[in-house]
């Protein structure tokens, strides 16, 4: 599950167009800010927001950070929601868990996080 989640991650950087050496610098950064695997990091309840004005990267973690980050920046910011991604993975499993099988909405899920 912790594999899927952080594949589900790359792919949302890439559809949000990161480069692949970009996907790197940031999967490399978060196992250094978390010291853990993402899906655990993210497995509560808060929300999780990478950022970027597409020369920094910074990483939200509470509604407060978004609104100091913005007051500095004349650039648009970026915004992918590990939580979510993290989130449809699971559900996605516990789908496939519970029904045995995969069934079309779960095969949709799963195609729309690659």
């Amino acid at each position: 599950m912790e594999d899927l989640a952080e594949v589900a991650v790359i792919c949302e950087l890439r559809r949000k167009g990161f480069s692949l050496q970009r996907v790197r610098k940031v999967m490399r950064f978060l196992q250094r800010e978390f010291s853990k695997r993402l899906a655990e990091t993210v497995s509560g309840a808060s929300e999780y927001h990478l950022l970027t004005d597409g020369k920094t990267l910074y990483l939200e973690t509470s509604p407060r950070q978004i609104i100091d980050i913005l007051k500095n920046s004349r650039q648009p910011i970026l915004d992918v929601c590990l939580s979510d991604t993290v989130r449809q993975v699971q559900a996605v499993i516990r789908a496939k868990k519970n029904s045995g099988r995969l069934t079309a909405s779960v095969k949709r899920s799963l195609k729309q996080a690659s």
